[in-house]
């Protein structure tokens, strides 16, 4: 039987509950729980007062309590629009957006005119992308407040998005129609919404209507430079090339640093790189009429070749070196990749430093006008020592010579302090690195950079609590946690990632996966913040900027700092899955209780969980003990973190369904990462999903098909299916050994193979590797042998400090003989002496 309907609440109460929903809105909620209360003593089957409370309640964090009041609500007023609207708004801030929008929805059905709920139901459309109902949504908006532009705008936006342009455009026209007199110029929404249209004229692909109506609509545009960028890049694809050339003179004027502007202005003087002599012309008037400008002599050196490249590079080094600029090696640096002109300014360079000057009228005013002589050895020094850092150029003792002369003059440098940590770096000693990099940060303590710089270091050298202590230097120490805290609260990505590898290499996996969580959860809190832009961006009138930021978001998984922690993350709960040893504390007989046997293995771990869990107890028990309540600046007490080592993430039970929380948004959104698919190969091979596997091995190998790992998992699946007991259904069977047949046919064999892509690679150390980890697990009689080949990898030419280190990881994954080891650490340490990774106890 249907409930009741709701009796109508006496005069008093009504404005109680107006009173409710005023606090609510003030976040007094204190006294909007108070006020609810009191309506309920005298109704208490009133609905949307229990929503209202409910609603309350969970902005007071208990969302459990909230869920079940507003159940109450709606049991008591099934068709109240408010309880429906609450109910929507709970499972909003739960996350639960597609709920969200069936209760909104619902709402909707029961109030159609309700504003506020299609306000509500639109955000979350454009939220999760549905563009199409969210052009339904404004278009419901739009009619029924047709006076407002930012309701005409967000239709038109929305039809942008939905890829509609045509009624976009439409949309803004008749809008404009309406006006009765023309806005005045200093009204910038109108400015920006005039700019905003023409954008979605030239995504249709008509330029010259585009033009047309830039020249018409757009004269008065605040924005010039818009304005005029845009007309230059119209005229330029319309052919029209004698106007554009002028339009991009225009554009020089106003910025002679651009490089965008001189790349138009070639092109529309039908001018390319053959065209050298034009191009010098051109150039040479730019630096004429903008003596002091930068990119009309620096971009000259790309084109240049032979003498004339070496004339020009002359005078500008001079001419950069004499005024002491830092940065002239970066400028130059790009230039490298051409190794005639990499030698050429090693030439110039090392003449300068013994004395071998050219005497040039420019570079001679330079140096009495603009430069002072004192600058100038130092500069060259400071010069040399990032050209031999360098890796198109590296030779590290040449690069140190000349840091230590460049420091002998200047002790006090902290650039010099920072370019020797640099290359203590790439001689792999990240401890003298980062011993340098600090005591460049002692030079300028009010250096925010140095300072970041230094803790980056030190995290490279596992001194987590120096790196926090640095970063300390430049936070409030507000948020529970003190530093860290903070760091998290600001969101400073690159800290927590590089302090979560930190702690992998140390082998604390707790807190390495509890830095990468973070790291998740802060694009997470990325998404979500397009909640305000929605409606803020309308608001303001930034349309352009917020197209820009929506189509930025559908990227956002693509971004460097969460590929680096989705994979890192995953590959420990890879190793959680293959190692659940991991888990718990380290024993205390070889790592890992890798000496053990399994009796001793097992005592083992029960104790380590034991005292893990009495150290937890009595650390929280001192907390509680010592510590008073946090509070943050407005009195509200501070977040506090209940699991600060991350020991629930370490210690679940489903590491591999744990892993696939990081590798889906990476496949979805970065399928070009190869790294990316090579990791969800790993995890999906051990979750037995072996067509998802294939498709990652498929995606890898697209990619490069001879990078070493992807020739390895190739293997690794097709010895998989050689050799399993149970295998899959029959016609996932079929459509495996199809797709992998170009790349693995059936009837290969395997040891085979892997002995052909040897030969081909036999001077690669990452693919000598590869191929010997394949020999491992096809052969394990073959590991003496195969140790012996990984100590040889030292001697091939083209193998790194890096390829080296993964040497060394590789024998202690084998357990190889302490024999071996020390041989492979004794011809590496030959190699790379300065290596910290190479040097045993006494060293």
């Amino acid at each position: 039987m249907a409930p009741p309907p709701p009796q109508p609440l006496a005069s008093k109460e009504r404005s109680l509950f107006t009173q409710v929903v005023k606090n609510y809105e003030n976040k007094q909620y204190k006294k909007g729980l108070k006020a609810a209360d009191q309506i309920l003593r005298k109704s208490p089957d009133h609905g949307d007062t229990i929503a209202m409370k409910a609603l309350i309640i969970n902005s007071q964090g208990n969302s459990e309590e909230a869920f079940a009041l507003a159940k109450v609500a709606l049991k008591h007023s099934m068709k109240s629009h408010v309880c429906w609207h609450v109910y929507g708004l709970l499972y909003r801030s739960a996350k639960n957006f597609e709920e969200a929008i069936k209760a909104y929805k619902f709402a909707l059905k029961l109030e159609p005119e309700s504003q506020q709920i299609q306000k509500d139901l639109a955000l979350l459309q454009i939220q999760m992308r549905d563009y199409q109902g969210y052009v339904q949504s404004r278009r419901a908006i739009l009619q029924q407040r047709t006076g407002w532009r930012q309701n005409w705008t967000a239709l038109a936006v929305a039809q942008h998005l939905a890829g509609d342009l045509a009624n976009a455009e439409r949309t803004l026209t008749t809008y404009e129609e309406t006006l009765k007199s023309p806005p005045p110029k200093t009204d910038i929404e109108h400015a920006e919404a005039i700019l905003y249209k023409n954008s979605i004229i030239a995504e249709m692909g008509e330029n010259e209507r585009a033009l047309e109506h830039l020249d018409a609509a757009a004269k008065n545009n605040p924005d010039r430079t818009s304005v005029m960028e845009l007309r230059a890049q119209y005229l330029l694809s319309l052919g029209r090339k004698d106007e554009a050339a002028k339009a991009y003179r225009l554009l020089l004027k106003r910025n002679p640093e651009y490089r965008s502007y001189f790349e138009g202005l070639e092109e529309a003087l039908g001018l390319d790189k053959s065209n050298v002599e034009e191009l010098k012309k051109l150039y040479g008037d730019v630096a004429k009429d903008n003596p002091r400008g930068d990119a009309a002599t620096r971009i000259p050196l790309g084109f240049l070749n032979g003498d004339e490249f070496r004339e020009a590079a002359d005078q500008y080094l001079q001419r950069m070196l004499h005024k002491g600029v830092w940065s002239t090696f970066n400028n130059v640096k790009a230039l490298y990749s051409d190794l005639k002109k990499r030698d050429t300014i090693q030439a110039l360079v090392e003449g300068y430093a013994v004395g071998k000057l050219n005497s040039q009228a420019n570079g001679s005013a330079e140096k009495q006008t603009n430069g002072d002589s004192d600058l100038f050895t130092p500069s060259v020094r400071y010069f040399l020592a990032q050209h031999y850092n360098y890796h198109l150029s590296r030779d590290l003792p040449k690069a140190m010579r000349y840091i230590d002369e460049a420091l002998s003059s200047t002790p006090e440098s902290v650039e010099y302090h920072m370019t020797k940590a640099r290359i203590w770096k790439h001689y792999g000693n990240p401890q003298k690195a980062a011993e340098l990099m600090e005591k460049g940060r002692t030079l300028d303590v009010r250096d925010r950079y140095i300072n970041t710089k230094a803790a980056k270091y030190q995290l490279r050298n596992n001194e987590n609590e120096a790196a926090i202590q640095n970063m300390g230097k430049f936070t409030r120490n507000e948020a529970f946690g003190g530093p860290l805290g903070d760091l998290h609260d600001m969101q400073c990505v690159w800290y927590i990632t590089e302090d979560g590898e930190s702690y992998t290499r140390q082998g604390n996996l707790g807190l390495a996966l509890k830095r990468f969580a973070s790291i998740s959860s802060i694009f997470e809190i990325w998404q979500e913040d397009q909640f305000d832009f929605h409606s803020f961006s309308l608001r303001k009138g930034q349309i352009r900027a917020y197209v820009d930021m929506m189509r930025w978001e559908d990227h956002l998984r693509e971004h460097p700092f969460f590929t680096r922690a989705a994979i890192s993350a995953a590959r420990i709960y890879v190793m959680l899955h293959d190692q659940p040893d991991l888990a718990h504390a380290k024993m205390t007989n070889g790592v890992n209780g890798e000496k053990m046997d399994s009796a001793e293995r097992k005592k083992a771990q029960k104790k380590a969980k034991k005292d893990q869990e009495k150290q937890a107890k009595e650390e929280a028990e001192r907390k509680d003990s010592k510590k008073p309540a946090a509070v943050d600046q407005n009195g509200d007490p501070k977040k506090e973190d209940k699991d600060p080592k991350g020991e629930k993430l370490l210690q679940t039970s489903e590491p591999l369904v744990e892993a696939m929380k990081f590798i889906t948004p990476l496949l979805e959104f970065s399928p070009e990462n190869i790294l990316a698919q090579q990791v969800g190969f790993e995890v999906f091979l051990r979750r037995k999903k072996y067509l998802l596997a294939l498709r990652t091995l498929l995606a890898s190998h697209a990619l490069s098909s001879a990078d070493p790992t992807t020739h390895e998992q190739a293997i690794c699946l097709g010895h998989t299916f050689r050799t399993q007991t149970e295998p899959p259904d029959r016609k996932v069977q079929e459509i495996i050994a199809a797709e992998l047949d170009p790349i693995l046919p059936a009837s290969t064999d395997l040891s085979k193979h892997n002995d052909e892509f040897l030969q081909n690679h036999h001077e690669s150390a990452p693919h000598v590797q590869a191929c010997l980890k394949v020999k491992q697990f096809l052969d394990p009689s073959s590991s003496e042998k195969n140790q012996q080949d990984v100590i040889r990898t030292l001697a091939l030419e083209g193998s790194s400090l890096e390829d080296a280190v993964r040497g060394l990881e590789l024998l202690k994954e084998w357990k190889a003989k302490d024999q071996y080891r020390d041989d492979y650490l004794a011809a590496a340490h030959e190699r790379w002496p300065e290596a910290s990774a190479f040097k045993r106890k006494g060293d």
